[in-house]
């Protein structure tokens, strides 16, 4: 298993240009979550990615506790998700709304489509250092992050007697020529998350030029990161040809084969930028009470410790412990790319257009 399964929709398509249809969706507690928040205060509607899960029986937990009733309304994925709330923030879909990323965060905010809420949990003091630039009110709260990284099929290089990369000024080698995937930042989160890291990496002036190197350097580019893993990647399981792809920081333990002591794959630490998840209130909520116990319940113990197992990601909060095999063989980038949200909601689109004519032509 390898971290969630992220399809190449669960990024971004050039936010704002076009008007993203409702996707299906499920629900907790309710027959019909697509008509929008039920009426009440014993219903609370989450508006999420479609990697929301948890383990079986926490949800249920809380509804128990709280009295509440949790519809869960899914769009695809991040850049949908945003899109969608600010398409429909004069009749929001729901009351709370969980998995909107670093890449769209400002958006959320300059629109409006959140308002501060009254958390009370503990873990909001560790979520505050993951607070987005520019929110001064803390209508979005932290709840988990995760480094998207280069991964390498350490394996494949021993097999070979060939190097590894370690940085990305070394995938433009001729030595590493046909051997990179990365999924498209135009339909993938991940992949998104990749060229801010570049942008941060090389900045405003070279990261173009250093795109145009990959590209001629036999650069692949897959619809989603989902693809690029499970198809075009040597460890992925589909006797893909390439031994490098964009994956997380996380996704090595989940490498270890049956019988195994180790990861059969490596992320370079540095290649990667964070992303972080949040969690807010939506402006207009028909209840905004159980909106706000439902992300003290996203920051509570048992939830942040489900993370790493049930989403694959890191918790925000100090209190819980990390797996193991995390703890060993997932370590974080210590000091990873960089971006200002305000610099990523102003070029967001123009990068991504400047991407495209470049790469894909």
């Amino acid at each position: 298993m390898t971290p969630r399964t992220r399809t190449g929709a669960r990024g971004a398509a050039l936010a704002g240009v076009t008007a993203l249809a409702l996707t299906a969706c499920s629900a907790v507690g309710g027959d019909d979550a697509s008509a929008g928040p039920s009426a009440g205060a014993d219903t609370v509607t989450l508006v999420t990615h479609e990697s929301f899960a948890l383990t079986e029986g926490l949800l249920e937990q809380f509804e128990q506790d709280s009295g509440l009733s949790v519809e869960v309304v899914q769009q695809a994925d991040s850049g949908a998700l945003a899109n969608q709330l600010v398409l429909t923030k004069d009749a929001p879909l729901g009351d709370v709304v969980y998995g909107l990323d670093t890449t769209f965060a400002t958006r959320a905010l300059d629109e409006g489509v959140v308002v501060p809420a009254d958390v009370t949990a503990p873990a909001a003091e560790d979520a505050a250092a993951y607070a987005v630039e520019g929110d001064d009110d803390g209508a979005l709260v932290a709840v988990d992050y995760s480094d998207v990284c280069m991964n390498v099929d350490t394996a494949w290089f021993a097999e070979r007697g060939v190097p590894e990369p370690s940085t990305l000024e070394s995938l433009l080698d001729p030595a590493y020529r046909d051997l990179v995937v990365v999924p498209d930042p135009v339909t993938s989160s991940p992949g998104l998350a990749f060229l801010l890291a570049t942008v941060g990496a090389f900045g405003e002036d070279g990261w173009l030029d250093y795109w145009t190197g990959l590209r001629e350097n036999g650069l692949a580019v897959a619809d989603g990161w989902s693809e690029a893993y499970y198809t075009d990647f040597t460890a992925g399981g589909g006797d893909g040809p390439r031994p490098v792809v964009l994956s997380y920081a996380s996704s090595p333990p989940f490498t270890v084969p049956d019988g195994g002591t180790e990861p059969t794959t490596r992320a370079l630490l540095d290649t990667c930028f964070r992303q972080v998840e949040y969690a807010g209130v939506l402006a207009g909520a028909d209840n905004p009470e159980g909106a706000a116990q439902l992300i003290d319940f996203l920051l509570s113990d048992d939830v942040q410790a489900d993370l790493p197992g049930s989403m694959y990601v890191y918790p925000v909060s100090t209190a819980v412990e990390l797996p193991a095999e995390w703890a060993r063989w997932a370590p974080l980038a210590e000091q990873p790319f960089e971006v200002p949200a305000a610099d990523v909601d102003a070029h967001r689109e123009e990068w991504l257009t400047q991407w495209s004519d470049a790469v894909v032509g």
